[in-house]
């Protein structure tokens, strides 16, 4: 298995002194990400798609192991409400293939005003291309159904698996042969980090349910004061006890 180890967006200023050292300039913050980490969910394009040539641009710029996850625009997701998806799946992913082979799933997040609708949610899934891994993560507790889980599962997505306060939010639906999973916020005392064994408990869900030919996304949502980092470097070591194979997380952390 290999299992994708990174963190929900790079570009936090609160990560100098944590990922990125002093002398490191915000412009290069993208090539010192990519020595510590092999993979990244691009979440900023959930607010304003970047254009062909950014991806383009982001291509050039990580090594040739990096893969790059992208949130769905909101206009997808949020405000077309999957209605209608053609338009806007076509316009997402002809800017995400500036990516190239870099580029990796696609994560859906559902508004969590969005109740289930099965058919509005098959259709937006068809509208993608056929070897694109798209990722589902809904946010309303009516999608927890055996004919959403059989949407999901024909067409060939993961249920995204999500964390909230170090525990799942979502069902533990394994709908295809790689998975992805979220890490929101977790309960250690330092917030939002998450605990040593809350980690080690995801490690073993993902070693049970995927097997070592078989990918998994992991990405850490929780940026603030740098605990995605740090999480993620947990995670990682987490992950080996558990037999699993982490891409590359950092070992040391920047000096202050």
């Amino acid at each position: 298995m290999t299992l994708y180890v990174g963190t929900s967006g790079w570009q936090y200023r609160d990560w100098r002194d944590v990922l990125y050292p002093a002398d490191v300039p915000m412009r290069r913050w993208l090539e010192e990400y990519t020595r510590h980490f092999a993979t990244v969910e691009i979440n900023n394009a959930f607010y304003r798609l970047p254009t062909r040539e950014n991806f383009e641009a982001w291509r050039e710029r990580v090594p040739g192991d990096f893969v790059v996850a992208v949130k769905a625009s909101r206009y997808l997701t949020h405000i077309k409400r999957l209605r209608d998806p053609e338009e806007p799946v076509s316009r997402l992913m002809s800017h995400a293939q500036g990516l190239g082979a870099r580029l990796g799933p696609v994560l859906l997040q559902l508004p969590p005003t969005l109740k289930a609708d099965a058919e509005l949610l098959d259709v937006c899934l068809a509208c993608f291309p056929s070897r694109t891994r798209v990722a589902v993560e809904p946010r309303h507790d009516s999608w927890w159904t055996p004919e959403i889980r059989e949407v999901i599962q024909a067409r060939g997505a993961a249920l995204c698996w999500a964390d909230v306060e170090s525990r799942p939010v979502t069902p533990l639906w394994r709908t295809t042969d790689w998975g992805y999973v979220r890490f929101h916020q977790g309960r250690a005392r330092r917030w939002p980090h998450y605990g040593r064994q809350a980690l080690d408990t995801w490690s073993h869900r993902i070693a049970d349910t995927w097997s070592e030919a078989e990918d998994v996304y992991a990405y850490f949502n929780n940026d603030p004061t740098g605990a995605a980092v740090e999480d993620a470097m947990t995670f990682a070591r987490a992950a080996q006890r558990a037999g699993l194979g982490p891409t590359r997380t950092p070992r040391h952390l920047a000096p202050a």
